[in-house]
């Protein structure tokens, strides 16, 4: 008999949530993680009594009720809302597009039926199918919104013109004919108070977790010590990169300690034009409603994939998802090994889906 039960090789979300749901129905669970702390891309670091994100603003949010459930077992979640504004030179607009931001950008718009009769009249110029990402928003909402809020941040998001980008990225874009700011439309929405890592380390009470701990430093050992594997690295890695190294997008932060109070008045200002190098700028205490006497904030810029560097955004084009599905294929055909999460299926999560991945998981493997 095996010393553990399972080795959840990673401990954002997935491991997180496997982890916690193993330990409960009483098995022997180890959790190693590469980096010198538990929570993966949610862990939040205390600065001047405030949680800041460390890997990028986290917003939970979801339908699902039993995964809300679940996270507010584990710690409370405050009433946070997601409201973030576009900043384009010296134009501020209200983020998703709703009413705010159209009776902003069109001086005559005052009612729906005013916002339709601008968006609809720009979308003519896009005649048949969309060719590429401006064709396809175009489509959606029309030229003038698609050059001041869409345009610049995308290029930066992707580091390629729009015209260079396949429509798919911008499937569909929320229009809200309705004065609301709310980002998103899920019924349930918050911050976990005392931060991410707080809640993650909830979920790891009584689990043996070992940090500054690489899988591949000594993958037989850890194969000799459990049952299964868990495991939530990079899935080409995993396979030492045999058929090829799976393309992502990342990201640079640049974080101050301001002296003042309130920097920006909003968590996240998004930064629409060519006129930074950022995407956005956060500042973290308006997440949990500071009213400390100094702030901090965090510059954003989207960046190449560099070794060394965190993987953010999976590139879904179609050399890379044929790659992904070879990879799929060699996971399956593994014995003991159980691939889950963003890094290990080569796919984007929100944090929900994530949690409700590995609920699911946990549940097919242990019957």
């Amino acid at each position: 008999m095996k010393k553990y039960d399972y080795v959840v090789v990673g401990s954002g979300l997935f491991g997180a949530t496997f982890a916690q749901k193993a330990y409960e129905k009483g098995k022997k669970v180890l959790v190693i993680d590469k980096r010198n702390h538990i929570a993966g891309n949610v862990y939040t670091e205390e600065i001047e009594g405030i949680n800041v994100h460390k890997y990028g603003a986290h917003i939970f949010h979801t339908d699902y009720k039993d995964v809300w459930d679940y996270v507010n077992s584990f710690i409370e979640f405050n009433r946070y809302t997601n409201s973030p504004v576009a900043r384009i030179g010296n134009e501020i607009y209200n983020m998703p597009f709703n009413m705010n931001t159209f009776a902003k950008i069109w001086n005559d718009v005052f009612t729906p039926e005013d916002a339709l009769r601008h968006i609809n009249e720009e979308k003519k110029e896009i005649k048949g199918e969309p060719k590429n990402l401006e064709e396809q928003a175009i489509s959606l909402v029309g030229r003038t919104i698609y050059e001041k809020l869409i345009k610049g941040y995308t290029e930066k998001q992707w580091n390629r013109d729009c015209k260079d980008l396949p429509a798919f990225i911008i499937k569909r874009l929320p229009v809200r004919l309705i004065y609301d700011n709310n980002y998103f439309n899920d019924k349930y929405q918050g911050i976990p108070i005392g931060g991410y890592t707080k809640f993650v380390e909830k979920m790891l009470e009584g689990i043996d977790v070992k940090l500054n701990t690489n899988y591949f430093d000594d993958v037989n050992y850890y194969k000799s010590i459990a049952e299964k594997i868990i495991y939530t690295g990079p899935i080409d890695e995993y396979f030492n990169y045999s058929l090829g190294t799976l393309e992502w997008r990342s990201l640079k932060f640049e974080t101050k300690v301001l002296d003042n109070n309130n920097y920006q008045g909003n968590a996240v200002v998004n930064y629409t034009g060519h006129e930074v190098e950022y995407t956005r700028v956060i500042e973290h205490k308006h997440f949990e409603y500071g009213n400390q006497k100094k702030t901090v904030i965090t510059y954003e810029y989207p960046a190449d994939y560099e070794e060394g560097m965190e993987k953010y955004y999976t590139i879904n084009d179609e050399k890379n998802n044929k790659l992904a599905d070879c990879y799929r294929e060699l996971a399956n055909n593994e014995k003991n090994v159980i691939f889950g999460g963003r890094l290990a299926e080569y796919k984007y999560y929100d944090m929900d889906d994530v949690i409700k991945s590995a609920l699911e998981m946990f549940n097919k493997v242990d019957n």
